[in-house]
């Protein structure tokens, strides 16, 4: 918890007077069966009904005093507690959003969900459960104990010997509990991602009658999961039980020998009355403190596992310009001999090379893995290659700060998504653009018939990943967004494969048309789609086997010719 400190640290006098109110009301408890004491010992055999009254209005105003302190102090601690985990949450989510693409593939999707959702919620009810009952159960332990040795210290000695043995009792269930913790919060990570790929995977699921090996595949890792859970929980579950067992066996040894004191005229009958009352505090303030320890556990180890994230290191940050370029007219975009790889184990990219002018396009075609998709995310810093150069405007991508590189962006991904809202949030996605752009960029998308079709035009709701859309709509959309803001340099990646031939046609004449110094980068498996553009680049297996204009690959590129000529037909493919 210590590397939370900075989160605890400007509620600390918050914390402390919500502590105080609490020690006033454990006091005001400790009080009562001292007072009940004295009204059985000393009062009630003098016979002084006005004693009587006086002592139990005190016992009253002690009880009532009491509940007080206990409901303010709880509210208090809710309150600080959810301040605290609130600011907790918020700074996870900002730096989850500045994870590199590398960082993020480190740490997986389901574990930052987890992390952002379980974890924080650990953290919270340690936080609570510490300051509700991290005074009261400690201060009636202890003020119990005290006042015990008070009336008799030889009945009270009893206990004491007591408390050590509880003590390695806790510290064992501890040492045991945390580890298991950990490894639970990791399995539960497991179980989010099989249920995430589950749900957005559901169609193609249900399409391949694969309902009953999904069952299999979480059952398996549920099970895992139960079995982490269920060895913990009997764990802890140990603590409760074997304390108080502990208790009540000085609890009948109190009652043994205070029989024979009372006998002997060494103690009073109000001592043991008393005894008994302040020994189910003990027995209580001694399970609130077990209940602590457990939580600690839990809490330890997701605090842990989220200051893993918080303090990750800044990656991809700009790095200083080695060398400006010399060139008086750079190309706009240009790889320099670019080798990528995701794991270190073999090269995704291999020795890549090309240049654009400000306005080219450039079309991209390869086979599922060839690493279209991967010069993409090189491209816009998504990574960065072992070896090589990425240049814009003659200017190392490393050197750009991360909001000014993506400025010179549009772009609309292979797995892109849309989100609840209406058309108009959806192009916008929070950025201040006119709606006569907006309407602009979803004329060029080829967007605009289907919205001026729909009653509430712009305005029209979008559901929850664009269900209520088909999937040539949802590109449209996409695209539309990735227009709006008149990007320098346009990516499309593989987004206008649900579109029909005559839309795809009519979107790439109108980018033509109307953003001829705009740069494009275009993934597609169409020759149709990248037939007119500048350059087109054929990968496979991250090597470059053919660049050039779509008449000198025909000429060139037997792999590119064979594609062309399956797609457009026998003969056609130069034509």
């Amino acid at each position: 918890m210590e590397r939370l400190g900075r989160y605890i640290r400007p509620y600390v006098l918050y914390i402390l007077f919500t502590m105080a109110i609490k020690l006033l009301g454990s006091g005001l408890e400790l009080l009562i069966p001292f007072f009940m004491e004295k009204i059985l010992d000393d009062v009630v055999p003098t016979g002084e009904k006005p004693m009587i009254f006086a002592f139990g209005g005190l016992m009253l105003l002690c009880a009532g005093g009491c509940l007080a302190a206990n409901v303010v102090a709880n509210r208090m601690s809710a309150v600080s507690s959810g301040k605290i985990t609130r600011k907790l949450r918020y700074d996870l989510f900002e730096k989850l959003e500045s994870l590199s693409a590398a960082q993020m593939d480190r740490l997986t999707v389901p574990s930052a969900e987890s992390r952002l959702t379980s974890d924080t919620y650990n953290i919270n009810q340690l936080l609570a459960r510490v300051q509700r009952l991290g005074v009261r159960a400690p201060i009636l332990l202890l003020g119990g104990v005290f006042m015990m040795l008070g009336m008799d210290a030889v009945l009270a000695l009893v206990l004491v010997m007591l408390l050590p043995l509880i003590g390695v009792i806790v510290y064992i269930v501890t040492k045991k509990s945390v580890p298991l913790y950990k490894e639970e919060q990791t399995v539960l990570d497991r179980v989010v991602r099989v249920l995430q790929e589950n749900i957005t995977g559901v169609r193609v699921i249900k399409a391949l009658s694969k309902t009953e090996y999904e069952k299999s595949r979480f059952n398996d890792v549920n099970e895992e999961l139960t079995a982490i859970d269920r060895k913990a929980g009997l764990i802890t579950a140990a603590t409760n039980p074997s304390t108080s067992l502990v208790l009540n066996l000085g609890l009948t040894l109190v009652v043994l020998i205070g029989a024979f004191r009372v006998n002997a005229g060494s103690t009073k009958s109000g001592v043991i009355i008393t005894f008994l009352t302040y020994f189910v505090m003990i027995l209580n303030a001694m399970l609130g403190i077990t209940r602590i320890f457990v939580m600690w556990s839990k809490g330890e180890a997701s605090a842990h596992r989220v200051a893993d994230v918080l303090e990750l290191g800044k990656d991809l940050q700009p790095e200083p310009e080695a060398e400006p370029s010399s060139e008086a007219d750079p190309p706009h975009v240009e790889f320099r001999h670019v080798t990528f790889s995701y794991t270190g184990v073999g090269e995704n990219i291999s020795d890549l090379s090309f240049s654009l002018r400000r306005g080219e396009s450039l079309g991209i075609l390869g086979g599922t893995g060839s690493g279209k998709s991967t010069v993409i995310s090189l491209l816009m810093r998504f990574y960065d290659p072992q070896q090589g150069e990425i240049l814009i405007d003659g200017k190392n991508v490393r050197s750009y700060p991360a909001a000014e590189l993506r400025e010179k962006f549009g772009a609309a991904f292979q797995n892109d998504f849309v989100m609840e809202g209406t058309i108009a949030e959806n192009i916008r996605f929070f950025r201040d653009i006119p709606d006569d752009e907006l309407s602009r960029a979803a004329r060029d998308a080829q967007a605009e018939e289907f919205i001026r079709n729909r009653k509430e035009g712009m305005d029209y709701p979008v559901a929850v990943r664009g269900n209520n859309l088909s999937g040539g709509q949802k590109q449209r959309l996409l695209i539309s967004r990735a227009l709006a803001s008149d990007p320098e340099i346009l990516v499309l990646d593989d987004s206008s494969s649900a579109l029909d031939y005559r839309t795809d046609a009519e979107l790439r004449k109108a980018l033509k048309r109307n953003y001829g110094r705009t740069t494009t980068v275009l993934i597609a498996q169409r020759i149709s789609s990248i037939r007119s553009c500048t350059k087109i680049l054929v990968l496979s297996d991250g090597k470059t086997i053919g660049f050039g204009t779509h008449d000198e690959l025909m000429r060139s590129c037997e792999e590119y010719r064979l594609i062309a000529d399956s797609q457009m037909g026998e003969g056609k493919g130069a034509v």
